[in-house]
């Protein structure tokens, strides 16, 4: 009987569907179950839930635990064979408050935030104080886990945790599985989805469509680039951004258009309004979207519970997918996060690349992708260079490491001058401890 430990069980919505998933595995629907959380109401909501789930579609087969804070958390990972991580430190409030009302005072303007710029920096090191206990835990109670990382930002969680920790890991994304399909659904090219063949390599969030074929073998990509170059022209869409970059680079990137706005310096001018209309940009979009999800929650919630219909379909998140294939030794192919080492030869060996990866009893295996087009790899680089500063400066404790990082992230550099970046910085880092989340 295999235990999969959830961490941060209060985002109920995603354990429901991780966990959901696990009960629609045959291997996992004996399962032990164990929610883990540091707030008490969130970890006694997931709990019902859950066990309401396991009444519905599992016939009570899993064996389903909750355990609450700091001091039962090595209890929580003991003998788990898979800890799945779902953190969010600090939550939308104070935390995602802080991480984009400050800069703003600066000029700096965010849209999501969690994965690079200013708020992706802070978010990654207040969390990674956090991983550190994950990790000296795990080495202790659950020494043969996996690691299964969904919390951001990715490149910087699951390559700390890769680089400076003995914690098996792999860091898993959303965005690989839905790339290609959402793209082709956007030009009305739905035709083409059956049988299609790709290739996608890079880093997360900004990992790259190399190569899409249809079921015959015909390249894609030529009447990509003129339906895109068409759609941008003449209308106003939420993927503006992404459709430039196969514009003006040659490829399509797995990430959103509202992520990847300020993952470079081209998008987000203070004293360029006009672009933000241009490419239609959502300002400050995480903060609203934390508000909604908050509002959504409490509404669902009360539907689920009173009700108690609470079912499931089984998702194509990675995660029961990689259990399966450990647990049975049936081959799985994922694009994963891992340490890169070769895999792409014009990134560092220490970046965190997501390539594809095939998954068996023996554990996550990494395939080599070769190296980027040097535009897609440039671009990579003002991203992977924050990281590991970023990284550098968790390990470390050194604030020069936090100053280098944000002025190498491409938004925040081309916006601030150095002096004012340091204050910025001096300021979050001020702001977070007040809060009780300290950086180092």
């Amino acid at each position: 009987m295999a235990k999969i430990t959830f961490m941060g069980a209060g985002s109920t919505v995603f354990a429901k569907n991780v966990l959901g998933d696990a009960m629609l595995t045959p291997c996992l629907q004996d399962a032990e179950i164990a929610l883990y959380d540091i707030d008490a109401d969130r970890l006694e909501e997931s709990y019902l839930l859950i066990t309401k789930l396991n009444e519905n579609i599992n016939e009570n087969r899993a064996k389903i635990s909750k355990y609450l804070g700091v001091e039962n958390r090595k209890d929580a990972l003991r003998g788990a064979d898979f800890v799945v991580d779902a953190i969010q430190v600090g939550l939308y409030d104070p935390c995602t408050i802080i991480d984009f009302e400050i800069p703003k005072k600066y000029g700096l303007r965010q849209t999501i935030g969690d994965t690079l710029g200013i708020g992706g920096i802070f978010r990654a090191l207040r969390t990674i104080v956090v991983l550190k206990e994950f990790a000296a835990d795990m080495e202790e109670v659950c020494p043969n886990a996996w690691f299964l990382n969904y919390t951001n930002p990715m490149a910087m969680l699951a390559g700390y945790m890769q680089r400076y920790t003995n914690v098996k890991t792999v860091g898993l994304c959303h965005s690989v599985q839905v790339c290609s399909e959402g793209l082709l659904h956007r030009l009305g090219m739905q035709d083409k989805l059956e049988g299609r063949r790709e290739k996608i390599a890079g880093i997360n969030h900004m990992a790259w469509l190399l190569e899409i074929e249809d079921k015959d073998g015909n390249d894609l990509y030529p009447e990509i680039k003129e339906r895109a170059k068409a759609k941008n022209a003449n209308e106003k869409h939420d993927d503006m951004v992404r459709f430039d970059y196969i514009d003006k680079l040659g490829y399509y990137c797995t990430e959103s258009s509202e992520h990847n706005a300020e993952y470079n310096y081209f998008y987000i001018k203070e004293n360029r309004p006009e672009l933000i209309e241009k490419f239609n940009i959502p300002l400050d979009e995480y903060p609203r979207r934390c508000v909604n999800q908050i509002a959504g929650w409490a509404k669902q919630k009360e539907e689920l519970l009173a009700g108690g219909q609470i079912t499931h379909t089984r998702s194509r998140e990675y995660a029961s997918h990689i259990m399966e294939a450990i647990l049975t030794d049936t081959p799985y192919r994922i694009g994963g996060n891992v340490l890169n080492n070769g895999l792409i030869p014009n990134l560092p060996d220490e970046a965190c690349v997501e390539v594809s990866c095939m998954v068996d009893r023996t554990g996550v295996h990494p395939t080599y992708a070769g190296p980027l087009p040097l535009q897609l790899a440039a671009m990579n680089m003002t991203n992977v260079s924050v990281q590991l500063l970023t990284i550098e400066a968790a390990v470390t404790g050194k604030m020069e490491h936090v100053y280098q990082a944000a002025m190498m992230d491409p938004h925040t550099g081309s916006q601030l001058s150095t002096d004012e970046i340091v204050a910025l910085c001096d300021e979050l880092r001020a702001a977070h401890e007040a809060a009780g989340y300290p950086i180092f």
